[in-house]
């Protein structure tokens, strides 16, 4: 089997048991078989071994970690997210619903970077720093808490519903759904404060200058003003329930086109690197 054969397969391994697991994580939640939650997580941990294995051969392939072309950016990602998701309801097996939407979202991101462009390519000089390592780690650090946040609020905003199922009953109250939704806001912050630092010196090193308002430079920040915003509204203003929900929901869609969408879309310096 040659590399690239390998390499899809053990990622479509990966997706077919991230799905396994969404099964699970829908029969906890919707048909009210809690100990479900653990074979959902036990499926989760066992896609992440080829998925792993798969990042791994690229690695070696290439000479350089995931963070190059769209499939790997994806990929990495995912691979975040579900762990996350996989540790923190190994913890709180009452809170499958989360598996429910993150999962999800991370298999579709893989399948999408499957079918996008896989060659390897070398990596440019300009990306080799330790501080890339650094900015490209955090980031990924913090797009599992900001999935986390969103995955609190979307159960949050199910539960709020008048027609939600019986079931959504026995999920964790409004009040810990809540409380959630601005810790791993927090957490995300956090470290997407840290991803901008080492970015600024990276592309001081690289480029000459701290910043440039490159279009995803300012996204960057457009995505850190919103949590900060988010949060400072969180402390100062007590937003909570749906309102804040709500809220996490909106400064998600931000970082989304600004991790997701606007690397692969918007001519940059950056857009170079994603190809």
């Amino acid at each position: 089997m040659s590399r690239f054969a390998l390499e899809v397969t053990l990622h479509w391994t990966a997706v077919g048991l991230y799905i396994v697991a969404t099964l699970f994580f829908a029969l906890a939640t919707l048909l009210d078989r809690p100990h479900r939650t653990r074979w959902g997580v036990w499926a989760a941990l066992a896609g992440l071994v080829p998925h792993s294995a798969a990042i791994v051969v690229r690695w070696v392939a290439s000479g350089h970690g995931p963070y190059m072309l769209r499939h790997e950016v994806l990929s990495s990602n995912a691979w975040v997210a579900v762990l996350a998701v996989a540790l923190f309801l190994w913890r709180r097996p009452g809170w499958s619903a989360m598996g429910l939407v993150v999962v999800p979202v991370a298999f579709l991101a893989m399948a999408v970077g499957v079918f996008t462009n896989l060659e390897i390519r070398e990596l440019p000089p300009t990306l080799r720093s330790v501080w890339l390592v650094f900015h490209i780690s955090f980031a990924k650090l913090s797009t599992g808490g900001f999935l986390l946040s969103l995955g609190s609020a979307v159960v949050l905003l199910w539960k709020g519903r008048v027609s939600h199922p019986q079931a959504l009953q026995r999920l964790p109250e409004a009040d810990a759904l809540d409380a959630y939704i601005a810790r791993f806001a927090g957490f995300g912050f956090v470290f997407w404060t840290i991803s901008i630092a080492a970015g600024s010196i990276w592309a001081n090193q690289s480029w000459g200058r701290y910043w440039g308002w490159d279009p995803i430079e300012t996204w960057s920040l457009v995505t850190w003003l919103c949590y900060g915003s988010f949060l400072h509204a969180r402390l100062f203003f007590r937003l909570r329930g749906t309102t804040a929900a709500w809220g996490s929901v909106a400064c998600f869609s931000v970082a989304v086109l600004t991790i997701f969408a606007l690397p692969f879309l918007m001519p940059s310096i950056h857009a170079a690197y994603f190809q």
